[in-house]
Order: structure tokens, then sequence, then C-alpha cells
């Protein structure tokens, strides 16, 4: 039971650090660019994304012995599909002005590769509690990079987060950080950031060995 709980954790942790889809897989980076100007799209399109991650998983980690090989992806993509109708609908229906600044991209997680990508390769191999924790890990992952590049992006760009005013009116923001361009760069400066710090990791790690040797 033990081995069961830590596999669950290292699954659940992992989709936030170790196995970021954005920052360490690089997937997913369509709709993290693109509607990243605020801290609020960002969260909201990280939440839909779990959710649809969430129940998809969980589908086709049932499903999964009774699902010919030939018509898999098929079958999966019906699956996500569905779940991308429920949340579609759902934000439409209690969120209808982050449904509209979201737009495209709810309907395009369809084919969004962390969706995607999870169902083929994880949950139809795992177990319906793995494919769960992997689902929430990676949601939750894929929030977290979402949510802090808008927030980023929304201070220097805006001065402001989650529409609150921070510095006043004798703030001049950058304007570029709101505008396409904001989004690579800062994207690229925090994959910077984290290389450089495993980079000391590493190095660390290596001076240990050398010492101890």
């Amino acid at each position: 039971m033990n081995k069961k709980l830590a596999c669950l954790k290292d699954c659940l942790l992992s989709g936030f650090c170790f196995k970021n889809p954005v920052f360490r897989l690089m997937l997913g980076l369509c709709p993290t660019l693109a509607v990243t100007v605020t801290a609020e799209n960002g969260i909201g399109i990280g939440l839909a994304a779990t959710f649809v991650l969430f129940g998809s998983n969980t589908i086709v980690s049932l499903i999964k012995n009774f699902v010919p090989q030939q018509v898999r992806i098929p079958c999966y993509i019906l699956v996500i599909a569905t779940f991308v109708t429920i949340a579609k609908l759902l934000l439409q229906a209690y969120v209808p002005l982050l449904y509209a600044k979201l737009g495209l991209f709810v309907d395009i997680m369809v084919v969004n590769c962390i969706i995607l990508g999870r169902a083929e390769a994880f949950a139809s191999k795992n177990t319906v509690s793995m494919a769960m924790a992997d689902a929430l890990g990676m949601g939750m992952g894929f929030t977290l990079a979402a949510g802090g590049i808008g927030a980023i992006r929304e201070i220097l760009g805006a001065g402001t987060l989650f529409g609150f005013s921070l510095f006043g009116p004798v703030f001049k923001p950058v304007l570029v950080m709101i505008l396409p361009p904001g989004a690579f760069l800062t994207i690229g400066v925090i994959m910077a950031v984290l290389n450089h710090i495993n980079s000391e990791k590493i190095k660390a790690g290596a001076d240990v060995v050398i010492e101890k040797e």
C-alpha cells in the first residue's frame, strides 16, 4: 500500500516540476503563448485543461482493454472532445467573459498535445488511480505555468494583477509584454532561469562526488 501511495505521489508531483508540460516537456505552447495576456486567462485555460485531462484520462484508463488498437486514437479523441464540450458549456454558462477571452483555444483542446499525449502515453497503459494522479499533476503543472506567465505579463505590461492596479498612475507599462513577443520573452527567460538552476544543482552534485572520492 505504501509503495502504491508513493507511486501516486510521485506521479502527482512530477507534473509540477520534473515533467512540467510547458517548461520541461515543451507541450501545450500554443494556448500558453496565445492566451496568457493576464493571470486570469492563464489560470482559466489551465483549469479547463485540467478538467479535460482528468475526465479523459479516467475514461481512457477504464476502456483501454476494450478498445481495439487500430481505432484507439479516434476513440481517445472522441472521449476528449466530449469533455472539451462539457468544459466549453460550463465556461459559457458560468464565466462567459472568461470564455470570450479564451475563445477558440477552448475548442482546440481536443487536439492539445498534452491531453492527447497523456491519454495515449500514460492513461492507456496504467491503472485508473495512476491515470487520475497523472492528470491532476500535469493539469495543475500546466495551470501553474500558464498562470505564472500570465501574471508576469500582466504586471509588467499593464501594472495590474487580476485587474487590480499595483503601482498607480505613475507606472509606465512595458507594452511589449502584452503583445505576442512578450509571451516568447517571458517563457524564454523563465526556462533560462530554470535551466541555470538545474545546471548549478548538477555542478554542486558533481563537486560533492569529487570530494568524496
